[in-house]
């Protein structure tokens, strides 16, 4: 049984955000400080990800524990299945799940580098997160150098 009201409920969920979450703007701000120029939510590439750094074709998302099934089996499939609307919330997040496999591997075929986030991640050391994306940049540089 759920706490809230269905009124309450609706807009609950109307108030989740699609783009420019705090995860996002925090790990934006920390590769504009560093002097990367990125587009944010780029509509030209598959999944739309978040951060992309067309320069290096890199793209970046910033996931959702909850939304995008961080630890799945373990710890968020039994938490849903005791939780109200079990049914609708499986398939939502594995169908999310599913997606981000797909986008992934037309991007990688498209010859771009993915890397995901856990929003948990970004807020405990966001300059880790910036490191990660570094080493791809090295990496993109050091492939265009023995081309």
């Amino acid at each position: 049984m759920d706490v809230l009201t269905k009124a309450q409920r609706r807009k609950n969920m109307q108030s989740i955000k699609g783009k420019d979450t705090s995860i996002e703007m925090g790990l934006r701000k920390a590769l504009w400080r560093r002097g990367y120029r990125y587009r944010k939510n780029y509509s030209k590439l598959p999944g739309k990800p978040d951060i992309v750094l067309t320069k290096y074709k890199i793209a970046v998302f910033c996931d959702s524990e909850f939304f995008h099934g961080k630890d799945w089996e373990s710890v968020l499939r039994p938490r849903i299945l005791k939780g109200n609307n079990p049914d609708y919330w499986e398939k939502k997040i594995l169908r999310n799940m599913e997606r981000d496999r797909e986008n992934d591997k037309k991007l990688l075929f498209l010859g771009w580098t993915v890397i995901h986030f856990w929003g948990q991640d970004i807020k405990k050391d966001v300059n880790e997160c910036v490191r990660v994306i570094e080493e791809c940049v090295f990496d993109q540089n050091i492939e265009d150098d023995f081309e």
